[in-house]
């Protein structure tokens, strides 16, 4: 049973536990501690959904404007296809995203499986337990959901473990399931602010985290669906309500230092891993290996420098290539700039493999880079991994607190002016001016914040495919191994597939054409 099979997660977290390998329905979901076991089987879902096929931190990086798909310029031309949203640049790709849709779904099936098993447990009086066991495994199956959504638009929906050969729901059928679920586990885990929170115990779903996440839905969906509030199960009052709730008993806080975020960028003072910005991270660690233990940060080796350690970055397949508009889009006094990009020329890098790296643009991602110490070595195998492919251990953080600030400020709090200026303060230290609380301002503020990790193409749809297509779409040049080449993205293909991706051409075959494939693919 794909539920039971849980391999251990997160370096000294609550995920530890030991693998459960000779157990059936009738010997298990009797106990309590069979319950946490099978919710450590729902987080570990998260790890896996991206140690195979394409991230959605990458894809979603690698489809915004700030970045080109890159790679190896002897490569196949799949993240060329992404970036341009065009089938044609690699008609044999007709599965990129398939081992995702499939571990999405195996993700799913844990959290359903133990949702339809909670009542066969004995859990004696302690009925708060269960009740806690169940919103977070709802977080889950919704944060599940909304990344399908996003990627593909149109998908079945199983709320219940099921072998039918289901066609693809209406989107706000899907909808309403993320919106419950966000909604029953932000009133049902009980709020406990970070500082008083069990350091054993980060990584796990907190009322905070549902609160956010069920914002983040909420503006995503009324603005692509262009709808008034989040199927009629959530409005901007609510919304709002619930972000101003994590800021006035979250307990969380922006770090002094911006580039203390992330360990690239300040590799001395790195603010480490569940700091107090981290509202939601997926936790990885580095003892991933070819024998089940799929615990790893698969995806960050993608977006290493090609082929070339510079220390203290390290080596990778130099995906998502940086546009140098995004990093002139930085003021020279943000000190996000440096934060977030590595700029080879500007740092004085000795790359010398741009015969082998495709969209050179001399600038690579530093917030998820790989790493090495100071004598080139991994640190994956630093800390024991051989294998720096699969032993990258940097935790996605999927929510920070700016991120809680700027929807704040975007969904109209009276307090917009003063989140607003906090962001930008921490970013501008000393040179901070306040700039109005607009539209145009936030969308703005929220590219330079959260360059890189997962949120700017969204950001744009959120606005409308139009202007996505507009903002996305450019005629370029860039270096295919130190040859400048000529590289075109088009609007009308942005709005022919209305930013949405193509369903794996193997599940369109399995379904016997029950699945129907997105326009533009």
């Amino acid at each position: 049973m794909a539920v039971l099979l849980m391999a251990g997660a997160c370096k000294k977290s609550f995920l530890d536990v030991q693998p459960i390998t000779t157990v059936t329905d009738e010997n298990f979901y009797k106990t309590p501690g069979d319950g946490f076991k099978a919710l450590v089987g729902c987080y570990d879902g998260l790890q896996i959904i991206w140690s195979a096929g394409v991230s959605l931190p990458v894809a979603a990086e690698v489809l915004s404007d700030d970045c080109f798909g890159g790679t190896g310029n002897s490569d196949g031309f799949a993240y060329q296809m992404l970036d341009e949203f065009d089938k044609a640049r690699s008609p044999s790709d007709q599965n990129v995203f398939g081992q995702n849709w499939a571990l999405y779904y195996k993700a799913i099936y844990r959290c359903n499986v133990f949702l339809g098993k909670m009542d066969q447990i004995n859990w004696g009086s302690d009925t708060a337990l269960k009740t806690t066991y169940e919103a977070e495994t709802r977080y889950i199956r919704a944060y599940l959901y909304f990344d399908m959504m996003r990627l593909w638009g149109h998908i079945p929906l199983l709320t219940a473990p099921s072998a039918e050969n289901l066609p693809q729901a209406d989107p706000d059928a899907v909808y309403k399931v993320i919106a419950d679920d966000l909604k029953f586990a932000a009133a049902n885990i009980k709020g406990q602010s970070y500082a008083a929170q069990d350091p054993a115990t980060h990584g796990r779903v907190t009322k905070y985290a549902a609160e956010a996440l069920l914002a983040r839905v909420y503006l995503f969906y009324t603005g692509y669906y262009g709808k008034p509030d989040l199927v009629g199960i959530a409005d901007k009052a609510m919304v709002l309500a619930g972000l101003e709730d994590v800021i006035s008993a979250g307990g969380y806080d922006l770090l002094d230092k911006y580039a203390n975020l992330w360990p690239a960028a300040a590799p001395d003072t790195y603010a480490g891993e569940d700091n107090k910005e981290t509202v939601f991270a997926i936790k990885y660690t580095y003892t991933s290996d070819y024998s089940g233990n799929v615990d790893g940060n698969y995806w960050m080796v993608l977006l290493g420098i090609r082929e070339q350690y510079i220390f203290p970055y390290g080596n990778g397949w130099g995906g998502g290539t940086v546009d140098p508009k995004l990093y002139n889009a930085f003021d020279g006094k943000d000190t996000r700039k440096v934060a977030s990009v590595i700029a080879i020329g500007e740092e004085n890098l000795n790359f010398t493999n741009k015969a082998k790296q495709r969209e050179y643009t001399g600038y690579y991602i530093k917030k998820y880079s790989p790493l090495v110490d100071k004598n080139g070595i991994p640190l994956p195998q630093v800390n024991g991994n051989p294998d720096f492919q699969i032993g990258q251990y940097q935790d996605y953080v999927s929510i920070r607190y700016a991120d809680v600030l700027l929807m704040a400020a975007e969904l109209g709090s009276p307090n917009a002016q003063t989140y607003f200026d906090k962001v930008r303060r921490r970013a501008y230290q000393d040179s901070f001016v306040s700039l109005p609380v607009t539209r145009e301002n936030i969308m703005n503020e929220r590219r330079l914040e959260f360059a890189f990790e997962g949120l700017r193409f969204y950001d744009l749809l959120r606005q409308g495919v139009q202007v996505a297509a507009q903002q996305i779409a450019q005629s370029t040049t860039v270096l295919n191994g130190g040859v400048s080449t000529a590289k075109t993205i088009s609007a009308s293909k942005i709005i022919e597939t209305q930013g949405l991706q193509q369903i794996p051409n193997t599940q369109i075959t399995l379904s016997s054409g029950t699945l129907r494939q997105n326009a533009g693919w």
